[in-house]
């Protein structure tokens, strides 16, 4: 997930050199340099096309400059309306293009759009640093801070100053000048080395292909074959020559993404077969070829170390946990050690109920890595009696849409509708209306839900425009990217219940975008803390598994039946099966990424083979999981935002697990004074206050982790 604001285009992007002004023609065909007349502001996407953002880039950024010097240039005394809110006024042509096109690269990328990312990131990286280093700029800056005592801010306008002010300090603009010059130069290698592992990743995913006949389907099930046969037509249709049609023709294909691997996994009884789709996920980056990662993560770290100790930070997760609700590495490495030792032993225990089930198969073979997705539904269906093919049916794309419209209407009286004459940028997304429930507007959401093979992995929330009330309320337009299996047939999208729980929380994501309500467009939505942002998403989670709200949504799609009682109550008893799996393999990853974050500068690296093995020894972790990221395809710290930063989710799941209990204790899961606060204090507010103060306000006291324990089944108790 990631929030595109303005302030954020000054810290993430930078202009090219030896511009020059676009010509009239360029001006006129541009569509970045145009008024948008669409609909709520929406992107013309229709009008957009490849050759369009490099002149727009440049120009943004020209303007960004000149905007910048015409701040530093101002004869008047620095103020806060006369630097700080021309600040947050600068850069809304860079904003404009960067919201599109960093988008487009993620979800509808092609090979054009790579190219121009990869000229473009060590150009964005250096203006960036002509910003955030300008001294004058950041003289203006302190002076109103070193007056901030008799200045009548808001409380708001007091946090805008605190935090642009760090974001300069912590950005180099204490050093002297040689240093500066290092930092410009560490910037621009990481930004060149993020993008490429990126891309890497991308060719490494859909490098893979299990190509299969129909004697090597043996357990897998009708749908789970029609899908693998429409990945088979699609890649047949898409292929350039008869002979690559032809390799495809009446066969059957699962690739490395999820919604295709997890299934195969799950069903098929050939197990040589699972090994080899699973090692292929697992080895992602780590092939020895072109697109292998292991070099690049290991000189990211290494960059990031250098760059930290210049800025005085004894490593580079202390520098990023400055700024977050645990401010060391010590507090999360206790964090994340006191969920360790219970999930793991929870994990062994299930081993070896796996291992009793491929006994009294009768055969003889050791679970391992491949095996857990099969094994561990075997032991699911025995304990619990529950299939998750007969929940699938019920859990159409559009009822669950359905079921987290409902949940945030009865949460906040919002209300969607659909918008069929709005121009997307594929014709996978979908795109509502948000209004408020006094029917005022409040934004625009996307919706693009299926896997392709131009989309990276994963789920996340973006937007195409941010909040703001500083001139006249603007209202976002955000979006939720998932990679979820797609229609087959006449059947529609059947989800699996963690697909619900995703659709949830990128949901989450999503009414933070949407029901921010400040000022300052840098502190709207979903800008704060890493470590809080995930906390508004992992509780709307929660009501996911609601028996109330799951039978209002959770119709078969062919029956039109509501989902049985007794199905609801197999899936919450189970709810905490398979926990030492989850966790586990969720830890390692969180642990592998404090290991990598917490090197010196002057430590030697191996390769990261090396280093990830080293990692997860020391921990203990068994031959049977493997993190849920290892190095050489971990995006969330070597090519996004998630460095030093992915325990965020566990201690967000704190923060969710202890917030959920209080709807609990009211009695009633749309408590409307509990719903009310959480909308007020952490949907709306954005940044502009601290975030622990901002969840005391909702929960009346800091969180415990109690209740994260307890709904994890790691509190001893079994299941």
């Amino acid at each position: 997930m990631k929030k595109l604001l303005f302030f954020a285009t000054i810290v993430l992007l930078s202009a090219c050199q030896n511009q020059t002004e676009p010509t009239e023609m360029q001006v006129s065909d541009n569509p970045f340099f145009q008024e948008w007349d669409t609909p709520f502001e929406v992107p013309p996407f229709h009008e957009i096309t490849n050759e369009h953002y490099m002149p727009a880039f440049k120009k943004g950024m020209e303007d960004n400059l000149a905007e910048i010097d015409a701040i530093v240039n101002n004869p008047e005394a620095p103020t806060f309306a006369n630097t700080l809110e021309e600040l947050e006024r600068s850069g809304k042509l860079l904003s404009k293009v960067q919201g599109v096109f960093y988008n487009l690269t993620g979800s509808n990328t092609n090979p054009k759009l790579q190219e121009l990312q990869r000229e473009l990131s060590p150009l964005l990286s250096a203006h960036r640093d002509k910003i955030i280093l300008n001294e004058a700029l950041f003289n203006r800056v302190e002076t109103i801070w070193e007056a901030r005592e008799s200045l009548e801010l808001t409380s708001e306008q007091r946090k805008l100053l605190e935090d642009r002010r760090k974001s300069f300090v912590r950005s180099g603009a204490l050093l002297n000048k040689e240093q500066k010059a290092q930092i410009t130069e560490i910037n621009s290698k990481i930004s060149e080395l993020t993008t490429a592992f990126g891309q890497n990743l991308l060719a490494e995913t859909n490098g893979f292909e299990l190509i299969l006949d129909k004697a090597d389907l043996d357990g897998l099930s009708d749908g789970i074959i029609a899908a693998a046969a429409e990945t088979a037509a699609q890649k047949m249709e898409q292929a350039e020559n008869e002979d690559d049609k032809a390799k495809y023709k009446d066969k059957y294909v699962f690739t490395p993404h999820r919604s295709s691997m997890y299934p195969f996994l799950t069903e098929s009884n050939r197990r040589d077969l699972r090994e080899k789709l699973y090692k292929a996920y697992v080895q992602r980056g780590d092939n020895d070829n072109k697109t292998d990662n292991k070099a690049i993560a290991a000189k990211i770290a290494k960059l990031r170390a250098e760059r930290a100790q210049l800025m005085g930070y004894e490593t580079y997760a202390h520098f990023v946990l400055e700024e977050r609700m645990l401010k060391t590495p010590a507090e999360v490495y206790d964090l994340l050690l006191q969920l360790w030792k219970p999930a793991l032993e929870r994990a062994k225990v299930e081993v070896a109920d796996m291992q009793a089930v491929v006994a009294a198969e009768g055969q003889d073979f050791k679970i391992a890595a491949w095996d857990w997705w099969q094994y561990s539904e075997k032991v699911r269906k025995a304990k619990y009696d529950l299939d998750e093919a007969a929940l699938k049916p019920y859990l159409s794309l559009d009822n669950v849409l359905n079921g987290v419209f409902e949940t945030t209407n009865k949460l906040w009286g919002v209300t969607y509708t659909e918008l069929f004459d709005i121009n997307v940028y594929h014709p996978d997304a979908r795109v509502w209306e948000v209004k408020d429930k006094d029917g005022s507007h409040l934004g625009i959401f996307i919706g693009d839900y299926f896997t392709r093979s131009n989309k990276r992995g994963g789920a996340w929330m973006s937007s195409f425009k941010g909040q703001s009330n500083l001139d006249g309320k603007e209202r976002p337009v955000v979006v939720n990217v998932c990679n979820f299996p797609a229609p087959v047939g006449d059947a529609p999208s059947l989800l699996s219940f963690e697909n619900v729980t995703t659709l949830f929380h990128e949901f989450g994501h999503a009414m933070h975008g949407i029901l921010t309500n400040v000022t300052y467009g840098s502190m709207a939505g979903t800008s704060g803390p890493r470590d809080f942002t995930e906390f508004p998403a992992q509780i709307l989670e929660h009501w996911a598994s609601e028996p109330e709200i799951l039978k209002s949504f959770a119709t078969h799609y062919e029956t039109g039946e509501v989902i049985p009682d007794q199905l609801i109550e197999k899936l919450l008893k189970a709810s905490k099966f398979n926990q030492g799996f989850a966790n586990t393999e969720y830890l390692a990853a969180s642990l592998l990424d404090m290991d990598w974050h917490t090197i010196k500068a002057e430590d030697e690296l191996k390769d990261a083979d090396a280093f990830e093995a080293a990692s997860l020894t020391k921990i203990g972790l068994i031959d049977e999981i493997a993190p849920r990221y290892r190095s050489t395809y971990f995006a969330h710290i070597f090519s996004s935002g998630y460095a030093a930063g992915y325990y965020s989710y566990v201690h967000s799941a704190v923060l969710d697990s202890d917030g959920f209990e209080a709807f609990k204790e009211a009695g009633d899961v749309f408590d409307p004074e509990l719903a009310a606060k959480l909308r007020t204090h952490v949907y709306e507010k954005g940044a502009t206050e601290e975030a622990m103060e901002l969840y005391k306000q909702f929960r009346g006291r800091e969180p415990k982790i109690d209740a994260l324990l307890k709904v994890r089944g790691l509190d001893g108790t079994t299941d």
